[in-house]
């Protein structure tokens, strides 16, 4: 799976954590950075890892900022991205069950000491469910693709 993961400088100790694990676990990683220790806007991580997915040139992304909720918020602009923030096994679980996430949001806040390998193992192996959720999941990217106006 090809995974593009970007972070300010509030998520750059997570992303490196999840970065070497994906690593480790046979993933293609498409690092954005931020490399900068300084404050950086969130919104320029968050559209170039957005982008990709929307495009389809990487498979899921993952962002880090402090709550993942300005992360999130930035991602959903772009075409068939669903992102949305993620902070346990459970809510990892759903994301992909029920939504269909392709782009994971975690606060580098709450999660920068926490253990993190099984949230995104869950996320990662968990398979859409379908079904009902495929219908929803299409009701989004109707509404998407009218720009809301529906």
């Amino acid at each position: 799976m090809r995974i593009a993961i970007g972070s300010d400088h509030r998520g750059t100790k997570l992303r490196a954590r999840i970065v070497e694990l994906l690593r480790r676990w046979g993933q293609e990683v498409i690092d954005v950075g931020t490399q900068e220790s300084g404050p950086i806007d969130y919104p320029d991580v968050a559209q170039q890892v957005a982008r990709r997915v929307s495009a389809g040139d990487a498979d899921r992304g993952i962002l880090i900022c402090g709550t993942g909720l300005g992360m999130a918020i930035v991602a959903n602009k772009y075409p068939g991205v669903r992102a949305a923030p993620c902070h346990d096994e459970l809510t990892a679980e759903l994301s992909r069950r029920h939504n269909d996430l392709n782009v994971l949001c975690l606060s580098g806040d709450m999660l920068k000491d926490s253990p993190i390998d099984g949230l995104i193992k869950v996320w990662l192996s968990t398979p859409f469910e379908g079904g009902r959720h495929a219908r929803r999941v299409r009701k989004i990217a109707e509404l998407e693709r009218h720009n809301g106006r529906m």
